[in-house]
């Protein structure tokens, strides 16, 4: 016990002391949110799979799905690897560093704005992500607190753990902003890729090994099946519903505001390239590692020692997939447990602080700056984004404990809804706003309205009768998918904002620099002293064919 505090309390000191250290990069607004738009590949790609990966991955998805698919969930963790890491890292990085730094744009609310010269869009978006981004934080909380239960061994009320989680993250957050963030994220990113290697291996030990223990799991009879060895089949009993849990995992990603802001700060040239590569292998071993580890879930029922932590719904009686994965680890020895509650408390709090910081900075920057507050001060700006981080953390707390007692959807549920809702809205017209110039303000209303209507509408259906889709989370993808679909074809019908799309050169910041010499022209004050070397790409004063001031 004593070992597993003291590692907690180094845990806490690292990320409060990260958070003192970077404050002399919160000073202003640029660099309170993206850093000051110089941020480094590797920093730059654990944060993005950090933020995508938390206790909703580890907890809520790998134990429902692996124990509905079997081994065979692990295609979630490849499709997060391939089409939500590396795709968006190829289609999305570049060309959105390129265009946001081009409109001067720090959130998505306010790139939606400019780039399609809309207010009411940026308000729109501003409102939409403020709305549902709270869901998702409630159940990064939910999914820390059983494992908390379970490795320290007492009763230790989900509210106590959820305070303390919130008020760490709220410390570090509030002094150093995105830097504090994205240096936290780094730190516990290596912990939480020791720490699911680590725990694999345990957990399989612990049933006889990897042979036995997918021996065990073929015996199990699949429901509504007669397939043999369903769970350890390749494509598992429900190829379809898997498919949906793909879709909506993978392809979100480049619709979430807190996601595709990583790309907004990283450095120009070859930092998205190599930002892609470590993107990709951290979430081939995550959540890779997460959906493999979770589609031996069955296993922990049929086990004396761990079905014990295996809890059920006391009206249906139908078991609670929450709690499958803390049941599955609970086996495991005592060390591995203190660095497993270390390394969901990493990625619980990584994805926390990015989303409340992308939550404040929206509210602050695309409906308070210019509609309420007509004159605010850089200094003002700042200080609004403090006190509304604050009051963020505090509100999805409130949720996260009125969730624990029930009275919500269970995890899956919550970042079907939140992660469907965003996703069906922003990810069309995010995606075409960056490689089409003939893309109409009409159709991303009619995104926002069909991504935000089929995902809600079909909650609420529910709770009255029967939803339009049985699962949350297909429709969820299904919104992803219309988006991508809608938004070029209402733009061939309506009057498209003109916009020249400037393609980012594939050159480093180095090569830009020596031709902006060797052609004569000057460097901007903004880089001297820093070295050709050290200037950022959108630094260099290059005239570039329709660039806007």
């Amino acid at each position: 016990m004593i070992w597993k505090i003291l590692v907690l309390i180094l845990f806490v000191a690292i990320a409060i002391g990260v958070g003192v250290y970077a404050r002399r990069s919160a000073s202003s607004v640029d660099g309170f949110v993206l850093g000051g738009r110089n941020v480094g590949p590797w920093l730059s790609a654990f944060a993005y799979g950090t933020s995508y990966f938390s206790a909703v991955i580890f907890v809520g998805y790998a134990g429902q799905f692996g124990y509905r698919y079997g081994l065979s969930a692990t295609w979630a963790g490849i499709g997060n690897a391939i089409l939500g890491s590396l795709l968006a890292w190829w289609v999305l990085g570049p060309r959105a560093r390129e265009m946001t730094h081009r409109l001067k744009a720090t959130t998505m609310p306010e790139f939606f704005g400019k780039r399609y010269n809309s207010q009411a869009l940026r308000i729109a978006a501003a409102a939409i992500i403020f709305v549902f981004l709270i869901p998702y934080t409630a159940s990064v909380y939910n999914g820390l607190s059983r494992l908390i239960v379970i490795a320290f061994g007492i009763n230790v009320p989900y509210e106590y753990c959820i305070i303390f989680m919130a008020l760490v993250t709220c410390v570090y957050v509030v002094l150093g902003g995105y830097m504090a963030t994205v240096m936290n994220d780094f730190i516990q990113g290596c912990v939480m890729l020791i720490g699911i290697v680590a725990v694999i291996w345990a957990v399989l030990n612990g049933y006889g090994g990897f042979s036995e223990a997918v021996v065990s799991l073929s015996q199990i009879q699949a429901e509504g099946t007669a397939m043999q060895g369903a769970y350890t089949s390749f494509f598992g009993p429900d190829l379809f519903n898997l498919l949906g849990v793909v879709v909506l995992t993978s392809l979100g990603t480049w619709g979430l505001p807190q996601m595709v802001q990583k790309f907004y700060a990283i450095k120009s040239g070859p930092a998205v390239k190599q930002g892609a590569i470590i993107s990709t292998v951290f979430a081939f071993i995550i959540a890779g590692g997460s959906y493999f580890l979770g589609g031996f879930g069955r296993l922990a029922i049929e086990n004396p020692a761990a079905s014990q932590f295996i809890e059920y719904n006391p009206k249906t009686g139908a078991i609670v997939y929450d709690s499958i994965m803390p049941a599955l680890v609970s086996n495991i020895p005592d060390i591995l447990l203190g660095v497993l509650v270390v390394m969901v408390l990493s990625a619980s709090m990584s994805t926390l602080s990015s989303l409340v910081l992308t939550s404040s900075s929206t509210l602050t920057l695309d409906l308070i700056k210019g509609n309420i507050v007509k004159n605010m001060s850089e200094k003002q700006q700042i200080t609004w984004m403090r006190v509304l981080l604050v009051v963020f953390i505090a509100l999805s707390a409130g949720i996260g404990i009125i969730q624990v007692q029930g009275s919500l959807p269970f995890i899956a549920q919550l970042m079907g809804i939140s992660w469907g809702a965003l996703a069906g809205a922003f990810l069309g017209p995010f995606l075409w706003g960056l490689y089409s110039g003939k893309v109409s303000k009409a159709s991303v209303w009619v995104s926002f309205i069909v991504g935000v209507g089929l995902t809600t509408g079909n909650m609420i259906s529910g709770f009255v009768g029967a939803p339009w889709i049985a699962s949350p989370i297909n429709a969820g993808a299904l919104a992803m998918i219309l988006s991508i679909v809608i938004v070029p074809v209402v733009s061939l019908f309506t009057p498209s904002v003109p916009f020249e799309i400037n393609p980012p050169s594939p050159k480093g910041a180095g090569d830009l620099a020596f031709e902006a010499a060797t052609a004569g022209q000057e460097i901007s004050a903004e880089t001297k002293g820093k070295g050709i070397e050290g200037a950022a790409a959108d630094e260099i004063a290059i005239p570039v064919k329709g660039r806007r001031e």
